[in-house]
């Protein structure tokens, strides 16, 4: 790793796309910051993760807004990406789907909470150190935002929905800042922890596979990169042609 080496700050990286994409900026050599409402695991893999690991929970917005000012005292001034990969999708009775009908008004607003609202925040928090690198956010969508998903609640779906429309309104915004805005919508991806019925869902699939996260890192890492300097408002499916 260099002396003075890149920075992103990271939700969402205790598991699945998450961890995978703290390993791959890693292994470029970018210093990572993550966040999450749990302290830092000791048995991660990769070195230096509790001194660049705060504690916050997303889901409530005083501490959210409280916790960039322990962010900015990890930076030196410069944030090269902002990862918004932190994402809920509450179940109700045996990892049932939560629809419109089912999801009571306290999980409507955790939920938003957490896939959306914290992303705005961290974003205008962050937005002198994000335009002194000329730097990137990048969110993390869903399939699920554009389509009736059969194990996705309605407030999850509805939550990355806003998510994109969102991502869309912070390229206009951070545009003349020098910093671009994009997202990704991953599909099924094969994590520790999948919901019942996905892995059969593969053989529908044009690719006949699921996506690996190492796939849906890459694509977070390129968004982040030199090569996608003039990609900016755009929301790039990672999802093996299932949108189609």
């Amino acid at each position: 790793m260099s002396d003075d080496p890149k920075i992103m700050l990271l939700t969402g990286a205790s598991r699945g796309i998450g961890h995978a994409t703290v390993r791959r900026f890693s292994a470029e050599g970018w210093r990572v910051i993550t966040c999450s409402r749990h302290a830092f695991p000791k048995e991660c893999p990769w070195g230096g993760g509790e001194e660049n690991h705060v504690q916050v929970d997303l889901a409530d917005p005083k501490n959210t807004i409280e916790a960039i000012e322990s962010i900015r005292s990890r930076l030196n001034g410069k944030l090269h990406a902002l990862v918004n990969n932190a994402g809920i999708s509450p179940k109700g009775e045996g990892g049932a789907r939560l629809n419109t009908l089912d999801t009571d008004l306290r999980t409507w607003g955790h939920v938003f909470h957490v896939n959306f609202f914290a992303s705005v925040v961290l974003a205008r928090g962050l937005k002198d150190e994000l335009t002194a690198a000329k730097g990137s956010v990048v969110n993390v969508t869903s399939i699920a935002g554009s389509r009736v998903h059969p194990f996705a609640g309605a407030a999850y779906a509805t939550s990355k929905a806003a998510l994109a429309a969102l991502t869309r309104e912070m390229a206009h915004d951070f545009g003349p800042l020098g910093v671009r805005v994009n997202a990704i919508a991953p599909g099924e991806v094969r994590t520790a922890i999948l919901s019942p019925g996905t892995e059969e869902m593969a053989d529908e699939l044009p690719m006949r596979r699921l996506g690996e996260p190492d796939e849906v890192a890459a694509a977070i890492l390129f968004l982040c990169s030199d090569g996608a300097s003039y990609i900016s408002g755009t929301e790039i499916e990672v999802n093996g042609a299932q949108h189609v």
